[in-house]
């Protein structure tokens, strides 16, 4: 067999590419120069640049940015007692004012307007006064989408909050929402050439490590993984990744493909409404069978977000 130095060379890119972007995400509050993390993936940091803009397709910098400001929106989602100026020391901006303006290029509005439009603010039913009856009228309109989201949940789940274990996967990271098909065909085949698609308790996964509600869906990150019962050694693209266990809530749901935005939607609603709290874990899917042998063509599948 011819040895392919081409493939061989991607396989290696992606494999330190991969703990680049782990490193990157548990550091977003420390300093993230080129020469750090070139360092981490232990290459020069003129060929490091080339490499990660080749493959993610943004210059370091540029993606290190994002990822704090997409930080600092979940937390104004999810943290009200976090002031801005709290965020804006913590993530390197040098005073509240600079933060603002890259926010305002970023997502087109301040962080304080950003955390003023959350339906977050309206997370408990109540009376809105107003002069001139608009707000009512969103009240309104929030509280009857909150009501579908609720009946969604009530009609099409079963939800439970478990003690989750620890979980080990064989994972692919897959950027974005375009060709994600093909990358579970590549996770397939090497489940395939390693005996694991041949147990049957080998369950199919994919792991959120952005939300789709503060990062564009072509930049979202995510794992597309087999759910192993054991630890396994980085094989080119494919990476180990262990699940902490923990509090989740566990949602089990049989839906077309259409509805899984619908799904996570109504089931953060849910979580909302029952007073539970996101902790800082990523939320993931565990698939129960292959949707194209459905009647229906629907999937089994479960929807873990971990809680505090």
């Amino acid at each position: 067999m011819e040895f392919d130095s081409e493939q061989f060379l991607r396989k290696e890119y992606i494999q330190r590419i991969n703990l680049v972007l782990e490193y990157i995400d548990h550091n977003l509050d420390k300093e993230l120069s080129l020469d750090i993390i070139s360092n981490v993936a232990s290459y020069s940091s003129f060929h490091f640049h080339r490499i990660f803009k080749a493959i993610i397709g943004e210059t370091l910098n540029s993606y290190i940015g994002r990822r704090r400001l997409e930080k600092i929106a979940s937390i104004l989602m999810h943290k009200e007692t976090v002031s801005i100026t709290e965020v804006a020391f913590q993530f390197g901006f040098s005073s509240n004012s600079s933060l603002t303006k890259a926010f305002k290029k970023f997502y087109g509005v301040s962080p304080s307007e950003f955390r003023k439009q959350l339906p977050n603010k309206f997370s408990k039913i109540g009376k809105v006064k107003s002069k001139n009856g608009k707000e009512e009228l969103l009240f309104e309109q929030y509280i009857c989408n909150i009501t579908n989201h609720l009946k969604w949940i009530e009609m099409n789940t079963k939800i439970e909050i478990k003690e989750v274990p620890d979980l080990h996967l064989a994972s692919i990271t897959h950027i974005g929402v375009e060709g994600i098909e093909n990358t579970f065909e590549r996770l397939f085949k090497w489940g395939k050439s390693n005996g694991v698609m041949n147990d049957k308790e080998t369950k199919v996964a994919r792991v959120f490590h952005d939300s789709f509600k503060v990062t564009s869906p072509d930049k979202v990150r995510m794992s597309i993984s087999l759910l192993l019962d054991h630890k396994i050694k980085s094989e080119g693209e494919i990476q180990p990744l262990t699940i902490v266990g923990g509090r989740s809530i566990v949602a089990s749901m049989e839906i077309k493909p259409s509805d899984f935005e619908k799904s996570w939607s109504s089931l953060f609603v849910w979580m909302n409404d029952q007073g539970y709290t996101k902790s800082e874990k990523t939320p993931f899917e565990i698939y129960h069978n292959d949707f194209r042998e459905h009647p229906e063509g629907k999937f089994l599948v479960d929807f873990y977000i971990p809680i505090l």
